[in-house]
């Protein structure tokens, strides 16, 4: 079998990408090895830049992101006892974000791909990428138990940090950047109303907490947690209760509870490779780079890396030019690393770290008093967080 592009990945970047893709009239095949089930099933962030909506509405996906998305037009910064509102529309002169479930924008790429009769081959089994140093780029894989093999011109991989793209990359060719924090992120889902219409960041001496939602009656709620905790001991009423503690007294006595159907526990690292581009693969989205989830950038990041690469095949195929793919590592890490820094920022300022004392909170509050009273501030925050231009 051949195609134009392979993608290895059906997560909401493969997906963006082959759906731009296929609207632009450019074969793409999907590989991915779980099912469709599986990719659903899993729980993941919501918080889009007006960049990853307007990806969405090029690649006609949007509809019901449009109808049931909820815009925000800022958010909450809880500290020292006191709420704080960034007024994002405000201070970035009409700019939003659209809370809206990565799961759900996953859906609807799928229903939108199936509809137009793309081909992902889902239970795809030893995903292998060949020859992307040459002209002639393939890959293998197995299928049922049968060996098959995919010619093509390009290779996204779309995998994720622990997928095969960055893998097959020779020995030396990547420069790794990391940092892991000593701590996690225990969160739960439950059908109740939201605390608050906008999601509220909380700074307190007990540890970081995240009010969020998924829907208008579907919250989703974070504390910071040790990284040897487990979440068998982590009871629904003991959640609720360390939640309240860490929220102003307004938002603890109005918070709803319910049973969670959903609870886990997400360690948080930043981590980039370099380059994004190795001959005819690409490295797309978390498959080259991993933030903290405090500044809700990692979907919005794998949707801006496929901006840059989509453009730069678009340009290879029309315009018979190189330029967009030869430049697209260098323009992906520039925004990649704006945002890690964003997100390495904002998780230093909300939480508590095992070795800060006092002093250290003290410092935290003091910046976060500046951050809500200095309009500069303010706007530098209101920018990253609506997402920087591509």
């Amino acid at each position: 079998m051949r195609t134009q592009i392979a993608i290895i990945g059906s997560g909401p970047s493969g997906l963006l990408l082959g759906q731009l893709l296929t609207e632009a009239g450019i074969d793409n095949v999907i590989l991915d090895r779980a099912d469709r089930d599986y990719i659903l099933g899993r729980v993941r962030a919501g918080v889009l830049e007006e960049g990853t909506v307007a990806l969405m509405d090029k690649a006609k996906a949007s509809g019901r992101l449009h109808a049931e998305g909820l815009p925000h037009d800022g958010f909450s910064l809880a500290f020292d006892g006191r709420d704080h509102r960034i007024d994002l529309l405000g201070l970035t002169g009409g700019k939003r974000v659209m809370v809206y479930g990565q799961t759900e924008l996953t859906r609807d790429l799928m229903d939108r791909r199936e509809a137009g009769g793309a081909l992902t081959i889902y239970g795809a089994t030893d995903v292998q990428p060949h020859g992307f140093d040459t002209e002639k780029p393939y890959i293998t894989y197995e299928k049922d138990g049968t060996a098959h093999r995919l010619d093509c011109d390009f290779i996204a991989g779309c995998d994720g940090f622990h997928g095969v793209s960055r893998k097959a990359v020779p020995e030396g060719a990547i420069t790794g950047y990391e940092r892991v924090y000593p701590f996690g992120w225990l969160g739960i889902l439950s059908d109740v109303a939201p605390v608050s219409h906008e999601l509220i960041y909380a700074n307190h001496p007990r540890g970081f907490a995240l009010c969020s939602m998924r829907s208008e009656t579907r919250s989703r709620y974070y504390i910071q947690c040790a990284l040897y905790e487990k979440v068998e001991s982590w009871t629904d009423d003991r959640f609720w209760d360390e939640l309240r503690r860490r929220l102003p007294v307004h938002h603890a006595e109005a918070l709803q509870t319910a049973p969670s159907f959903e609870k886990s526990i997400a360690p948080l690292r930043s981590f980039v490779a370099e380059p994004m581009r190795f001959g005819r693969l690409f490295l797309v989205g978390d498959a080259a780079h991993i933030v903290p989830p405090t500044g809700a950038k990692g979907l919005n990041l794998a949707a801006s890396d496929v901006n840059y690469l989509f453009s730069g095949l678009l340009e290879h195929y029309t315009d018979r030019s190189n330029a967009g793919i030869d430049a697209y590592s260098q323009r992906a890490l520039a925004r990649v690393w704006k945002a890690v820094r964003f997100s390495w920022w904002m998780t230093t300022m909300m939480h508590r770290f095992p070795d800060s004392g006092p002093f250290d909170q003290k410092i935290q509050e003091a910046e976060l008093d500046y951050l809500t009273h200095s309009e500069a501030a303010s706007k530098a925050l209101a920018e990253n967080y609506v997402g920087l231009p591509y």
